[in-house]
């Protein structure tokens, strides 16, 4: 039985950790590996990837758990950036298989739990954590970190984080521990950081934001920039607002050499080496096709400046469709501003908008309901320009799956 198909049972739906916590008590479980934790409504991912590539490049053995996955649940769990095995995530699933049903963990709870045991059984020098949702109720936020990280603080999952940036800004801060440094990214709400800021004081966790980005330079693939006294680093990725995930890792890790031994060329070959899927990523040169998985206001934004820094000029198609849950009376007109013409569509997902989704829009948009038949018609009509997919981080990576397959 493969691993999907196993977890097909643990769909519970809330987001209430009380099993959780009840099922770790009972098996006497604790995680004490020195770990960063990272929480954040855009970034958190990439700011990941890119400490995790710095660590790995200074010599440790480095754990990483990030979500969502694109193709395989292994590929949310990483030890140098190679997936965890089908046979280990049996291993322990198996083991405490009747457990996890007593407890009624959730696909999500289970999986945190298998990465914190592999990389226990691992003995890996460092570990690398993601927040799925939140923070302060989110399955991994159940060790002491050595650095907490939060990288954006924006309005989404309002369902479940509250309605305000208040509220959310309250969830996301629920990775502070006691004098355990914070590390902020670009943050700069006021009611966000004042939230933070009480957090932090209540904490006495010591507060850092990172600084201005000293200059950059666009590459024909990939950006060269200087940070604080980090001069010509360079990232793989064409997206602008790649830097600031870039820099926050670079900070987190001046932060870390307290504890690590981290070179400049360490750090530099981290940066350079991180390949982030579906962040205005090049899937298909001729015509250029880009996937990127912005999924709310604030990540279109982002996506809409770097993706004019990189590609101004250029006539470009966009392939739009998201999640139910989204602002799309905002994203809409914001992406137009990458494109010649935005044309929505749908895709096999239980939270996808379909055509009466898109209703209210129908006059000032085109719809169609085979995306992959419409990016292929896109493709024979228009050779010279380019088409952006984007709306969805779930869209974009199916997408990707189904055009390089």
């Amino acid at each position: 039985m493969d691993i999907l198909t196993k977890m097909k049972q643990f769909n519970r739906g809330d987001y209430q950790r009380d099993n959780f916590d009840a099922f770790l008590k009972k098996e006497k479980f604790s995680f004490n590996i020195p770990s960063v934790h990272i929480a954040g409504s855009n970034g958190k991912g990439s700011t990941a990837y890119y400490i995790s590539s710095i660590l790995k490049n200074a010599g440790y053995k480095v754990g990483s758990f990030t979500s969502p996955y694109f193709y395989k649940p292994n590929e949310l769990i990483k030890i140098n950036d190679v997936d965890i095995s089908d046979d280990d995530i049996n291993s322990i699933f198996d083991e405490y298989e009747k457990m996890f049903k007593k407890y009624d963990l959730s696909f999500y709870e289970i999986m945190t739990f298998i990465a914190f045991k592999y990389f226990q059984n691992n003995k890996c020098d460092v570990c690398v954590i993601e927040c799925c949702l939140g923070g302060e109720y989110d399955a991994t936020n159940i060790f002491e970190p050595i650095l907490s990280i939060i990288t954006t603080i924006a309005l989404e999952h309002t369902h479940v984080l509250g309605s305000t940036l208040t509220e959310i800004a309250a969830h996301k801060g629920g990775i502070i521990k006691e004098n355990v440094p914070v590390l902020l990214g670009n943050i700069v709400e006021e009611e966000s950081l004042n939230t933070i800021a009480e957090i932090a004081k209540e904490k006495e966790a010591p507060i850092n934001r990172i600084g201005e980005i000293a200059s950059f330079e666009l590459l024909e693939k990939g950006i060269r920039f200087s940070y604080d006294t980090f001069k010509d680093l360079e990232i793989s990725s064409d997206a602008y607002y790649s830097i600031t995930d870039a820099c926050i890792a670079v900070e987190a890790v001046k932060t870390l050499k307290n504890h690590f031994n981290i070179t400049l060329d360490a750090i530099k070959s981290g940066l350079k080496e991180v390949v982030i899927p579906v962040r205005m990523e090049t899937i298909n040169e001729h015509p250029r096709i880009i996937v990127d998985g912005a999924h709310n206001p604030e990540g279109i934004n982002a996506l809409v400046d770097s993706y004019n820094r990189k590609f101004a000029g250029t006539v470009t198609h966009i392939v739009f469709a998201c999640f139910r849950d989204k602002n799309i009376t905002t994203m809409l007109p914001r992406i137009g501003l990458a494109g010649s013409e935005v044309i929505l569509t749908t895709f096999d997902h239980p939270r996808a908008r379909t055509y009466e989704d898109y209703f209210l829009f129908a006059e000032d948009y085109r719809f169609e309901e085979d995306h992959i038949a419409l990016i292929k018609s896109l493709m024979e009509q228009y050779p010279d320009d380019n088409i952006l997919v984007t709306g969805s981080l779930a869209f974009a990576s199916l997408v990707k799956k189904e055009l390089i397959r």
